[in-house]
């Protein structure tokens, strides 16, 4: 997520992105020395981190890596529970991204581990039996995804953080997401505005993080308290508190209701995905608190999200395009299946592992935040919900005024 800023390419340059990137016709570099790829360099464009699209196309130009490369590229997602975007999302623009470069289904393996840590380890154990050469791991903890990834090298395989930073894992890994402080920034600026649009006098606030475990929730929290802090420090905003955080959604409703409980005065909270903040919603319709007067934030572009933005419950979420993250990942792991050293445009960034003490190569896509005002635009053009889906019943007049038809 559960996680920036780099500028997206408009559709209608990405043809134009995509001439230059295959302009630059050069080898993708010199050998990584991956165990499962080839010594000799191959020919390929070298994709931009920031001109992926959504036609997949940038990926069809990697062909020849899917062609030198050996090996199983083996994919490990955490859970279907802290949030939607795994199943609905991930693993199908995964398998799109995988096979619009060449590969072909046997040479690419997507797991979901159920929230189970022990099933994740052996997922990972079972692909590196079936000669996995490269895993994309997004773990439930660091902990354990680092035990699985220094397992994975210690037998040549080489290791992707997918999504989110795997603390302490092995050096000289990568990591693929969106700059998440940025993430964090963008759903502190939409409570700021949200603030403003809904004429909340007095904003009292109660801050809400993600599990204190996933370094995602440190960079998010990161990012929105930086924007919320000089508020409170010249007392325009007064922070009511800041719980212990969970991406558990029955575990936020209840946090929540205890707050309001507690502090009657909460009239807003930051919310750091889309189903925290709908638990957090559930709570306020109960007790009967009418739309646009209570701001709260979300990210992840949920239906759930969306619906509850155009009721008026939510100020907005951070839209993830996870076909560009999808991408980026399969791309940087076409590259270390072939043997390859990514290029400087596809690792177009670091990330500190705290851990560790080291900053580890990383690709960065952009997130948007999305309302009312650009919802068509963003998440309804991309196709990343159904309008009728998203407009059923009595949201049809509200997806009119928003120019979503």
């Amino acid at each position: 997520m559960r996680a920036l800023s780099r500028r997206l390419v408009l559709p209608g340059l990405a043809i134009v992105a995509l001439a230059a990137a295959a302009g630059c016709g050069g080898s993708s570099g010199s050998s990584s020395g991956g165990s499962g790829g080839s010594t000799a360099a191959v020919s390929v464009p070298a994709p931009d981190a920031a001109a992926f699209t959504a036609d997949f196309s940038l990926m069809k130009t990697l062909a020849p890596l899917a062609a030198e490369g050996k090996g199983l590229v083996g994919v490990l997602l955490p859970d279907t529970t802290t949030s939607a975007r795994y199943v609905e999302f991930d693993a199908p623009y995964l398998k799109q991204a995988f096979e619009a470069a060449g590969l072909k289904s046997d040479q690419y393996k997507i797991d979901n581990a159920q929230g189970s840590a022990s099933t994740m380890q052996q997922q990972a154990e079972a692909d590196i039996t079936a000669g996995a050469t490269v895993l994309l791991v997004d773990p439930l903890d660091p902990g354990s995804g680092a035990a699985i990834e220094s397992n994975a090298e210690s037998k040549g395989v080489k290791v992707i953080d997918y999504d989110r930073l795997v603390t302490g894992g092995p050096a000289d890994r990568y990591y693929v997401s969106f700059n998440n402080v940025t993430v964090g920034q963008l759903i502190g600026k939409g409570e700021e505005s949200c603030i403003a649009a809904w004429n909340v006098s007095k904003p009292n606030i109660l801050v809400m993080d993600g599990d204190p475990t996933d370094n995602n929730a440190k960079l998010f929290a990161q990012g929105y308290n930086g924007v919320l802090a000089p508020h409170f420090s010249d007392k325009s905003y007064v922070k009511v508190g800041e719980p212990a955080g969970t991406w558990d959604p029955p575990t936020a409703q209840t946090t929540f209701e205890q707050q309001f409980t507690a502090h009657p005065n909460i009239n807003a909270v930051i919310t750091p995905n889309d189903d925290n903040a709908n638990a957090v919603i559930s709570v306020l319709q109960k007790n009967k608190i009418p739309p646009k007067t209570f701001p709260t934030t979300g990210q992840d572009a949920s239906p759930s999200g969306l619906q509850n933005i155009l009721k008026g419950y939510q100020c907005g979420t951070v839209y993830k395009p996870i076909y560009l993250e999808a991408q980026a990942a399969a791309a940087l792991a076409m590259y270390l299946r072939a043997g390859q050293t990514p290029p400087d445009s596809l690792v177009n960034a670091t990330t500190k592992d705290t851990t560790l003490g080291q900053d580890i190569q990383s690709v960065y896509t952009t997130p948007i935040w999305v309302t009312t005002q650009n919802m068509a635009d963003t998440v309804v053009k991309d196709g990343a919900v159904k309008v009728s889906d998203l407009c059923a019943g009595a949201l049809q007049s509200a997806c009119t005024a928003a120019g979503i038809s």
